[in-house]
């Protein structure tokens, strides 16, 4: 698996979970199911506990599983919240995420990529922008949350979230965490062409008072073909003064991702 195909699946499955430090404690899924709950309750839950921090750094370790070829990945994120999240690699490879730009580089071949998020749209079968990126890193759900548009339901563990009218092109199930009310799972489903996104938090933390991923699975299938990024995150520190540096080195070659 070359360096380009690593950071294409790399920023697709850019995400955060945190151990480690003193600041942090896992927070563990042990919530009673309230069958009397309404969506509007779950809904205004869930947005009260939408992450709020400025700025966000860690050491994150990201394995990517595709077919029968594996990778481990070790990075420095840092993040600011609704601007930019940024990774490096001992400054050897770069890769920046912002409102209207996916971008890396790699000098140790000389190239880079500088586009937005057509690729990552396409590779994962869903459309994406910043702020779905953001919200899956953060256990916040991708989609819009209006009570009136969803019909809640007990599924196992967790709340189950979905659209009173599924989409023609693709069916959306949302289920939520009963001790904090994030999400357990996101999955987006596209029986037509055989297509399965799914995300998992499979363990949450505490950070500074805020509950946030410690390890997320993220699973995309299409037909017989299965792509599964695991991605855990160590040392988290929040609300600190950072600095994003990032300039494609002149000389390089621009690449195309497939």
């Amino acid at each position: 698996m070359n360096i380009q195909r690593i950071l294409g699946l790399l920023l697709v499955g850019i995400t955060l979970s945190f151990t480690g430090c003193k600041s942090t404690q896992t927070v563990v899924s042990d919530g009673t199911l309230n069958p009397n709950l309404s969506a509007k309750q779950l809904i205004k839950n869930n947005t009260k506990n939408n992450a709020d921090f400025t700025t966000l750094t860690s050491r994150i370790k990201i394995e990517i599983e595709n077919g029968n070829k594996s990778q481990s990945v070790n990075f420095s994120l840092r993040m600011e919240k609704g601007k930019v999240i940024w990774l490096s690699k001992l400054g050897i490879v770069k890769a920046m995420i912002t409102p209207t730009r996916v971008a890396f580089y790699n000098k140790l071949d000389n190239t880079y990529f500088d586009g937005d998020f057509a690729y990552l749209s396409e590779l994962l079968g869903t459309e994406l922008n910043f702020n779905k990126v953001q919200s899956l890193l953060l256990g916040e759900s991708l989609f819009p949350l209006d009570h009136s548009d969803y019909n809640l339901s007990i599924y196992e563990k967790s709340y189950l979230l979905q659209p009173k009218q599924q989409e023609d092109v693709f069916e959306i199930f949302l289920l939520l965490n009963p001790t904090h009310f994030k999400m357990d799972s996101q999955q987006i489903a596209q029986s037509e062409t055989s297509r399965l996104l799914q995300i998992d938090y499979v363990t949450y933390q505490n950070v500074e008072n805020e509950i946030l991923p410690e390890h997320i699975k993220i699973i995309a299938l299409e037909k017989d073909e299965e792509l599964e990024i695991n991605i855990e995150m160590k040392g988290i520190n929040l609300n600190e003064d950072l600095r994003f540096p990032f300039k494609i080195p002149s000389g390089f070659d621009a690449i195309t991702l497939e």
